[in-house]
């Protein structure tokens, strides 16, 4: 039997790791421009390949990254990096200005997998965190409940992204630039913070 504390607990936990209410922000940054029928089609796309990293974390743990000889701080650095570079292009407007010099017909890029999915909402702490209950909990029964509270937070992020078309209408298209660039501060700033947390680990930073 799942004790309903560690339900809570488990829910609570990677809810706020995730924070969902925080990435709706930068999934309206990320997907500016966006039909909502593509936005819709991200939002989803995102949620499901979120849910599919984090499950099959939760089942097979450290011994995925151990496999191919990847430590969660090398992990931690690397998500680190590749987030700053997209910080960078929402800090200068590359990513506008990429998509003016596309000709209609092409497919504009699709931030679904990178880096909406992955890092920003199965990134680092929410695999450690999955990781983390997997071990509180073995079993076949606590690998199902894991899942669960994974299926039940990402129900709650996509539901966020929906509305996402409420809140852009709100700022409009000044608040929404201006909330692109400080996001894109705020999201530098925590990609470098990935990168001391990886640092640290392997003892390079106190």
């Amino acid at each position: 039997m799942i004790d309903a504390a560690f339900l809570i607990t488990g829910f609570v936990t990677l809810f706020v790791v995730i924070d969902p209410i925080g990435l709706t922000p930068m999934f309206i940054a990320l997907t500016q421009g966006n039909s909502p029928q593509e936005r819709r089609r991200i939002a989803i796309h995102t949620c499901l390949t979120a849910f599919a990293i984090l499950v099959v974390f939760a089942l097979f743990g450290e011994a995925v990254l151990g496999f191919i000889g990847i430590s969660m701080p090398a992990f931690r650095v690397a998500g680190g990096i590749l987030l700053f570079l997209t910080a960078l292009e929402m800090l200068f407007e590359r990513r506008s200005k990429r998509r003016e010099g596309q000709a209609q017909e092409e497919e504009l890029p699709d931030p679904s997998i990178f880096p909406l999915a992955i890092p920003l909402t199965a990134g680092p702490g929410s695999i450690a965190t999955v990781i983390l209950l997997a071990g509180q909990q073995p079993g076949f029964l606590g690998t199902l409940t894991i899942i669960g509270i994974v299926a039940a937070v990402l129900v709650l992020v996509l539901s966020f992204y929906l509305a996402s078309g409420i809140l852009e209408r709100a700022l409009g298209k000044t608040g929404i630039n201006v909330a692109t660039r400080l996001l894109g501060m705020l999201l530098a700033a925590l990609a470098v913070q990935f990168v001391l947390d990886g640092l640290r680990d392997f003892g390079f930073a106190g």
